[in-house]
Parts: structure tokens; C-alpha cells; sequence
């Protein structure tokens, strides 16, 4: 978990390099940088991304060893494993601040005084990092959900795969010992995050004269989205009309072919006819339980005295362990993935919210607004949620794909569907064994996956707060993110002025 971190570390440096540059050179248009590559990285559960390293890079080419820990050479893969999902997450959110501290009034005297461009970008990397801490805290225990079938799959002694083979064995003092490591390593990241945050911050977060980090994104590049969703729907709808209970012995881990376009599986049951019904299934649960996720997270993000500590106890039972849980409390079934993931899905969106109330309440022009006298209520819908609403619903966009791909997740350690249950992670736990002599069986499911991945990511970028205008399509007259709405109030007036 130690190296995932670092790895997770270079690669949100690597997506966030090009609003970097640009943004300290004053040429940056407000378009994210994150493209297509982020967006897959971001949708990849750890058990898929170790799956392919272990098949392709361990078997295959032979580089690094695949199984066993026995060294630091045995290090590589699992971290790759654990931090590239991780790292392109917390890059992607990165970059949607980035483009804001750009264009506060510092970084432009800054720039006006002649200062190196590396100096600026350093100084807007700290500026964004206190909004971003609270859910770098949660990666830190999802790290160590995503470590039970990283362990699973490369065969490593550790505490994850020992958690998942007591509850499985029922032998209770392991699972407490192991659920209490898990409770205390939340709590720990959780402070830790939050001291960081304050101390970053510093007397700005306490005096109430930041400047609002959040601004109206341009538009988003819509062919991106249109091309994945197509993509998505042509496999669906190929997939739908043909029988994925067909079984044919004779031709077992067929490669793609006509008839097959993406293979057979070791029954000889056709991959895309799998894919295409297992995708009704997983996409509108994971659908359902991110709504219920953005709502609750957002409720209970608006009151973090209440939300902190309940959110910090849930954040200790990754879905895994929750699914485990759930399977002791009332056995095992379909509904056992839709359950655990639900009661974990809230908890970095009520982070992320509570983060971004905390700066938003600190800006200028929301001590001018209370000053004037402005009620709660009108400080709440025309200040905090115009701020909070869109970048957290980018963010639920975001975590779309790693919802279906947690359920998948313990479909492939076989806490959710049976087979021949066409889920997504039962096929591919289903056909991993059969990596070496037939890959078809397990990329083109992966596939599948990074396709929603891209589709969910790409999308978010069009997500803004209802008649606020974009950056660059501002008229000359607006006064950019923090200028009143355009509908009439009897506070309108004298906010702009005062603004």
C-alpha cells in the first residue's frame, strides 16, 4: 500500500501535467486536461488492472513475477495494481480544481510580476490540495478494500486475503482483529487529512478570505461521450438478441471470429452475448446506487458536525469487508453486492461536500452576502450549492463506473451472483484462469469496462450549476463565477454591487 501511494501520487501528477503547464503560462482555456487515458485508468477496478499486469506483463512478456512475495521485485505489480486506479481518480478530481487557482487573484499578480511558471503551479497544486485531502483519506482505506483481491490474485499473505478467508472460514477473532486494524487505519488517515487540510490552509480557512476555488467549466468536448456511449450501446444491443446460456463443448475459448465477436468462453458460451446481458444487470444497479449515493452524500455532507464521524466509521468497511458483513448478517444472494456497496457509496461524496462548504463558507463574497443579511435559505441556494452541487455531481459521475465495478468486484470473489449469472465480474473470475491460452475471455470484458469508464468520466465534464454562463462564453458584461444569478430577487442588487 506504501508504493500504491507513490504510485497514485505520479500518475494524478501525470493527468494534472497539462492544466500545469498551461495554467502557469496563462493559456489555459478551462478545458480539463484529463482525456480518454485518465478516464479508463479511473473506471479500472484494482482486480481487473491486476488481472491484465499479472496475464500480460507476469505470464506473457515474463518481465516482473506474477505470483508470490518473496522480494522487492514482487512489489511492482500489485502496486501498479492498487495506485493507477487510484492515482488517475485523485488526478482527475485535482484537475477539476486546477482551473479555478488559476484564475485567482494571486496566480494572476503572480504571473503580472514575472514569476517562473513552476513556482505558480506549485502554488496551485497547494492551493487545490485542502479541498481534495478528505478524499485522499478515503483512497487510503480503499486501498486496502482493493488489496484483498490484488492479494487474491497475486497470492500474497496479507492482511486483506487473510480477512477474506476468515469471514469466508467464519473464524471471528481474525475477522475482529482485522475489521479493528481497518476501523483504526480510517480514523488515523481521516485526522490526519484533516490537520493537513487546516495547516494548509492556513489563517485564510479561519478569517473567511478565500477566494471561490469552484468556476463554470467551458463546454465539454462532445463528441468524446456521444462516440463511448454509441460504442457502449452497439455492444448491448449486439449482445442482446443472441442466447448467453448456450452452451457448445466443441467450441470452447474460440478467438473472435464472425460468429463470435469476441470469443468464446471455456463452456463455448458466446463472450458477447454475456457481455450484453450482464450489462442490463450491473449498469442500472450501479445507476440506482449512485443517485441514492449523490443524494445522501450531499444531505449529510451540508452538516459535517453530524456526517464527520458517521462517515469516517462507514469509510472503515470497504466494500468487501461490508459485503462480508452483510453475507454473515443475512447470507449470501444477489442483493448482498447491492447492499454493501450502497452502505460505503455516500461516504467520499459526503467528504468531498463537506470539504467544499467549509472553503465556500470561508470566501469574501459569502461574508458580503451574510452581511448584507441574506437568509439561510438564500445562502444556501444561491451560494453554497451553485458552488458544492456541480463539482460533486462530476464527482458521483466519476465513481459511477467504480460502483459497477464494485459489484463486479465481489461477483469475482463470489459474494454476489452465481453462475451462470451473466455479471460482469463473475465472467471475469469466471474465465481468469484461462488468461494465458485464451486473453480474449478476460480483455474483452475488460473492455466493456473501460468503455463505461470513459463514457461516465467524459460526461461529467458537462455538469454545471443551471444559468450560470461558462468561462469563455461569458458576455463582457458578466462578472464571472461568483456574479448573482439572472433571476430577480430583492437581494440581487446590492450583492452584485457589494461584490
Amino acid at each position: 500500500m506504501t508504493v500504491a501511494l507513490l504510485v497514485a501520487a505520479v500518475t494524478a501528477a501525470l493527468v494534472c501535467a497539462r492544466t500545469l503547464r498551461l495554467g502557469a503560462r496563462r493559456r489555459l482555456d478551462g478545458r480539463r486536461s484529463g482525456g480518454g487515458g485518465s478516464a479508463v485508468l479511473a473506471a479500472l477496478p484494482e482486480f481487473l488492472v491486476a488481472s491484465v499486469l499479472a496475464t500480460v506483463v507476469g505470464v506473457q512478456l515474463g518481465w516482473l513475477p506474477a505470483l508470490g512475495w518473496y522480494g522487492p521485485q514482487w512489489t511492482v505489480l500489485p502496486a501498479l495494481a492498487l495506485g493507477l486506479p487510484a492515482g488517475a481518480v485523485l488526478g482527475r478530481l485535482l484537475d477539476d480544481l486546477l482551473p479555478g487557482a488559476f484564475g485567482e487573484p494571486w496566480a494572476l499578480a503572480t504571473a503580472a510580476q514575472g514569476l517562473p511558471a513552476r513556482r505558480i503551479a506549485r502554488r496551485a497544486v497547494r492551493r487545490c490540495v485542502p479541498a481534495l485531502l478528505p478524499n485522499a483519506g478515503l483512497f487510503v482505506v480503499g486501498l486496502t478494500g482493493g488489496a484483498v483481491a490484488v492479494e487474491q490474485i497475486f497470492d500474497i499473505p496479507g492482511l486483506g486475503r487473510t480477512t477474506l478467508r476468515a469471514a469466508l472460514a467464519q473464524d471471528l477473532p481474525v475477522l475482529q482483529a482485522g475489521t479493528l486494524v481497518l476501523v483504526l487505519l480510517a480514523a488515523v488517515a481521516a485526522g490526519t487529512c484533516r490537520l493537513a487540510a487546516r495547516l494548509l490552509a492556513g489563517p485564510a480557512l479561519r478569517d473567511g478570505v478565500l477566494p471561490a476555488l469552484h468556476r463554470p467549466v467551458p463546454p465539454a468536448r462532445r463528441f468524446q461521450p456521444l462516440g463511448y456511449g454509441g460504442a457502449l450501446l452497439a455492444v448491448v444491443a449486439f449482445g442482446l438478441p443472441r442466447d448467453p446460456l448456450a452452451l457448445n463443448t466443441g467450441e470452447r475459448l474460440l478467438p473472435p471470429s464472425p460468429a463470435h465477436p469476441f470469443g468464446t468462453d471455456a463452456l463455448g458460451r458466446d463472450l458477447l452475448a454475456r457481455v450484453g446481458h450482464g450489462a442490463l444487470d450491473t449498469l442500472l444497479l450501479a445507476l440506482a446506487i449512485s443517485a441514492v449515493a449523490l443524494c445522501v452524500g450531499v444531505l449529510l455532507g451540508l452538516a459535517p458536525r453530524l456526517s464527520g464521524p458517521l462517515a469516517d466509521t462507514v469509510n472503515a468497511v470497504p466494500p468487501v469487508l461490508g459485503a462480508l458483513l452483510v453475507t454473515a448478517a443475512v447470507g449470501g444472494g444477489a442483493a448482498t453486492p447491492a447492499i454493501a456497496v450502497t452502505a460505503v457509496a455516500w461516504t467520499p461524496l459526503a467528504a468531498h461536500t463537506s470539504a467544499l462548504l467549509i472553503q465556500e463558507r470561508a470566501t469574501l463574497h459569502f461574508a458580503a452576502t451574510r452581511g448584507f443579511g441574506a437568509s439561510r435559505w438564500y445562502l444556501l441556494r444561491r451560494e453554497l450549492l451553485p458552488a458544492v452541487l456541480p463539482p460533486v455531481t462530476r464527482h458521483a459521475l466519476l465513481r459511477l463506473p467504480g460502483i459497477a465495478l464494485a459489484l463486479a468486484s465481489l461477483g469475482f470473489l463470489g459474494l454476489g451472483a452465481q453462475p451462470p449469472s451473466p455479471e460482469w465480474g463473475l465472467l471475469l473470475a469466471e474465465n481468469r484462469p484461462y488468461a494465458e491460452r485464451a486473453p480474449w475471455a478476460v480483455l474483452a470484458p475488460a473492455a466493456v469496462l473501460a468503455l463505461l469508464g470513459a463514457l461516465a468520466v467524459t460526461a461529467a465534464g458537462g455538469v454545471r450549476w443551471p444559468g450560470r454562463r461558462r468561462g469563455p462564453g461569458r458576455r463582457p458584461g458578466d462578472r464571472g463565477p461568483e456574479a448573482a444569478s439572472a433571476r430577480p430577487s430583492p437581494l440581487a442588487g446590492e450583492l452584485v454591487e457589494a461584490r
